[in-house]
């Protein structure tokens, strides 16, 4: 996947989220860190329809839905802020999936790529391969 110069790259999975910037070029990206944001996780009608009993007894996915839901509301007020101007995705397969139900259009148009993959607490240069091999 070509990373234009400036991109952000936000890797997440439910309980973490982690922003990088591209400061190399398209085709060698070198991933810088930016300061990590605070998640509003208030918004738990994302994840509603996941009841607590004991046929689903995870009492964690909620909280996980609810935290995916403010990464994406917080991604759509920095696209809409024009603080992003190219975003790529990393996330583990069902936080990605939530992420998707919450983002606006704005951040769509401005979606460089996604990439189903759990990289949280993964090394930066294990991200920037898995770029360079999406």
């Amino acid at each position: 996947m070509q990373l234009p110069r400036g991109a952000t790259v936000a890797v997440a999975d439910g309980e973490r989220l982690n922003l990088f910037r591209n400061s190399g070029d398209e085709t060698n990206p070198k991933l810088t860190a930016l300061p990590t944001p605070h998640i509003q996780s208030a918004n738990k009608g994302s994840g509603g329809r996941h009841e607590n009993s004991s046929a689903n007894p995870d009492h964690n996915q909620v909280d996980e839905d609810g935290f995916a839901a403010g990464i994406a509301q917080l991604l759509n007020r920095r696209v809409m802020d024009g603080k992003i101007t190219g975003l790529v995705v990393i996330a583990a397969l069902r936080t990605l999936g939530e992420l998707r139900k919450h983002y606006h259009q704005t951040l769509s148009a401005k979606l460089v790529g996604e990439i189903a993959k759990d990289l949280t607490g993964h090394p930066v240069q294990d991200v920037e391969k898995a770029i360079a091999a999406a």
